[in-house]
């Protein structure tokens, strides 16, 4: 998953239009008690190596300004809304997630209990669905936006967010509908990520980087969603096994936003690739320092098993299932990060199989909730149910490393040999540097 949730939030001041005298006169019959009687919500403390210091400084001075504003008058609409746009960009920014998507919830479910005007009903839902994609409520997301559509169908934002749910909900035709309503209303940084994404999908990994290019161009170079952007367009050439390629994407990306976290950890990644343990652990640690981002500890996790550190393997792993379990509390379903923690790090088939499940269950026709589940059932050597999986996560035509590798592995259990073969050679030579499960097994198969 990596729809471009920010992108919607970056832009939805644009949704509310309406002057400041149109909007005092449209909202002055509003509730002023709902708001007045709720705590706002805190802005967290920065660490200082998160944007630069004008960005920390503008941050603080805005929230502590729309905090007055909406003290002072808890009718203004688009003052909360604002402040839960900012939360919603603190979460991206500072990996705070357990703390800013309620915080924004709080804000859009107040204002829609005061039964707002209908703009500003389109601005909530919209920016609620990005909220309820980052938490991974799929469904619920769809809904919102097809609610908002119904408001105003004439916003590329929202469309936005209608393909990031379709596409988790592996409503793949219908998310490629979406992407092209998007980029006819507005081709932007955001309709290319996303018109990248299902190019990405469907197996055209040159189509995908030619227009997560565009997405680059169109972004403001230091902003995080343009970083954002760099860092997809970095991993696409990585897929591709052009690896200075790709580190050449990251160190620009570093050179345009110090310290972006995400690009630090990116370069643990090739660093790892090429063989120079010693460097990246030693940048995912400085990735780990600066935001609490799971998954850049289960890939120090994974390092420390590939060096024979065990002991501290197996401590990291404990803190890694504590983060998992306190992003859960605060609302963020897991299950795909859980069964994946608990196949590669734990070695655990059944818990993993019985947080993928939740997961199939939740959304069947998802692409990698069957390359999940058939990821596990090949590791349980239970072939007839990985084939079934396997079907479902390769009927969009992805080239994915990991899903080709598991291919060729079941069909070399079928007896096979040479089919299989032919298979993960193709993609070996293609990427002779990618990183899964089942690397070994399918390299053995060739005898590599």
């Amino acid at each position: 998953m990596r729809f471009l949730s920010l992108s919607l939030i970056l832009a939805l001041s644009f949704l509310i239009s309406c002057s400041e005298k149109q909007q005092a006169k449209q909202y002055q019959f509003a509730s002023k008690t709902t708001m007045a009687n709720q705590v706002i919500p805190e802005l967290l403390p920065r660490n200082p190596k998160i944007g630069s210091p004008a960005e920390q400084e503008k941050v603080y001075m805005t929230y502590h300004k729309l905090k007055s504003e909406i003290s002072r008058n808890p009718s203004n609409y688009r003052k909360r809304i604002q402040l839960a746009q900012l939360f919603m960009l603190e979460a991206r920014a500072t990996g705070e997630h357990g703390h800013y998507y309620p915080a924004s919830l709080t804000i859009l479910n107040g204002i829609l209990m005061e039964n707002p005007p209908k703009d500003v009903v389109f601005g909530v839902k919209s920016l609620k669905a990005s909220v309820m994609l980052s938490l991974h409520e799929f469904k619920e997301a769809r809904e919102l936006a097809k609610e908002a559509i119904e408001i105003n169908g004439y916003n590329a934002l929202i469309y936005g967010s209608l393909v990031d749910a379709e596409v988790e909900l592996g409503n793949y035709e219908t998310a490629v509908a979406m992407a092209d309503k998007m980029m006819s209303i507005r081709p932007d940084i955001r309709s290319y990520s996303r018109v990248s994404y299902l190019r990405e999908i469907h197996g055209d990994m040159e189509g995908a980087i030619d227009a997560m290019k565009l997405a680059v161009k169109a972004g403001y170079p230091g902003y995080e969603e343009t970083a954002w952007a760099g860092l997809i367009l970095g991993q696409l050439l990585e897929a591709q096994g052009q690896l200075d390629r790709a580190e050449e994407v990251f160190k620009g990306i570093l050179a345009e936003r110090e310290n972006y976290p995400f690009a630090i950890e990116a370069l643990a990644r090739i660093a790892r690739k090429k063989g120079d343990m010693k460097k990246a652990e030693r940048l995912l640690k400085d990735a780990c320092a600066i935001i609490p981002e799971v998954s850049f500890y289960e890939n120090l996790a994974k390092l420390y098993l590939e060096t024979g550190r065990i002991e501290e393997a197996k401590k990291l792993n404990e803190e890694i299932l504590e983060m998992l379990a306190d992003d859960e509390a605060k609302g963020h379903k897991m299950g795909m990060e859980y069964s994946r923690v608990y196949l590669e790090l734990f070695n655990d088939h059944k818990k993993a199989l019985e947080y993928a499940w939740t997961e199939y269950e939740y959304r069947p026709q998802n692409k990698d909730a069957n390359q999940l589940l058939a990821a596990i059932y090949l590791k349980m050597e239970d072939y007839k149910q990985a084939e079934k999986h396997l079907k479902v996560a390769l009927a969009t035509g992805s080239t994915n490393a990991e899903l080709k590798a598991m291919e060729a592995l079941v069909l070399h259990e079928k007896g096979q040999e040479n089919a299989a073969k032919k298979l993960f050679k193709k993609y070996f030579n293609q990427d002779p540097y990618q990183d899964h499960i089942f690397l070994s097994e399918a390299k053995n198969m060739i005898g590599a």
